[in-house]
């Protein structure tokens, strides 16, 4: 007897891809929590095992995650993403904070290069919401704010594999400084990016460059994980708590 592969319905397909819309226009940002099944049955007018099964593919995929009891979360925004995301989850601090210096710097003294009237007007407004996340005291939303004038630079770049690359692992690098942070934020770790985007905007690709540097300089030695090895031990045994001792400045 020969087994045939299974196939999804379209309907399914067309589900996935609608959900998946969803996710990578910023509809659902990472972090969101999805509508219920019984609300995406309603909303789509597909039955409750076309939704089902949609939500576990984009699961599969690393785009969603399903959690008994609580619901269904945004975890990424693309497959790559995901596969990143799960890939680094346990990775040495001082490796991603290595990779982010790279990309980062890449990117910064090609934005100072590259950049344009439009951009500097973005990453003025990204800056100022930077500064006012900051101020609010909310951890979760300078980690989310910070992230986006990062991105914004990248952006800035004009250089497309640099930005999918870096946006890609961008969820990786969030959960980094979501845990190097904790659950306050504190005076002395406030790190100013103006000078960064100054550099941007007058076009001096090394000074740009050298900022961006010192900024995941700083990020690099105020590690709380720097001491251990394989760079897991105290992820996972602070994953979720405040932080301790002298706070690092923060990206």
């Amino acid at each position: 007897m020969t087994l045939s592969s299974p196939q999804r319905s379209a309907l399914a397909d067309q589900v996935i891809a609608a959900l998946r819309t969803q996710i990578t226009s910023g509809e659902w940002p990472v972090g969101t929590r999805i509508p219920t099944e019984p609300e995406l049955v309603e909303e789509l007018g597909v039955a409750r095992n076309t939704v089902r099964e949609a939500v576990r593919a984009l699961a599969h995929n690393g785009l969603l995650d399903i959690r008994q009891g609580s619901g269904t979360y945004v975890v990424a925004t693309s497959e790559l993403a995901g596969v990143m995301h799960r890939r680094f989850a346990d990775a040495d601090p001082r490796h991603v904070a290595e990779m982010r210096a790279a990309l980062e710097t890449s990117g910064a003294r090609l934005a100072a290069l590259r950049r344009t009237e439009q951009d500097m007007a973005q990453l003025d407004a990204l800056l100022e919401r930077r500064e006012t996340a900051w101020e609010s005291g909310d951890a979760e939303r300078f980690v989310e704010a910070d992230a986006s004038l990062h991105l914004g630079v990248l952006n800035s770049s004009h250089n497309d594999v640099l930005t999918a690359l870096y946006a890609d692992l961008g969820e990786v690098m969030r959960d980094f400084l979501r845990l190097d942070i904790g659950e306050e934020l504190h005076p002395e770790s406030h790190m100013d990016h103006a000078r960064l985007i100054e550099a941007i905007r007058a076009g001096d690709e090394e000074g740009a460059a050298r900022e961006a540097a010192s900024h995941t300089q700083e990020w690099r030695c105020g590690s709380r994980n720097s001491g251990d090895p394989q760079g897991t031990k105290a992820r996972r045994s602070t994953k979720g708590r405040g932080r301790t001792g002298s706070p690092p400045r923060h990206s």
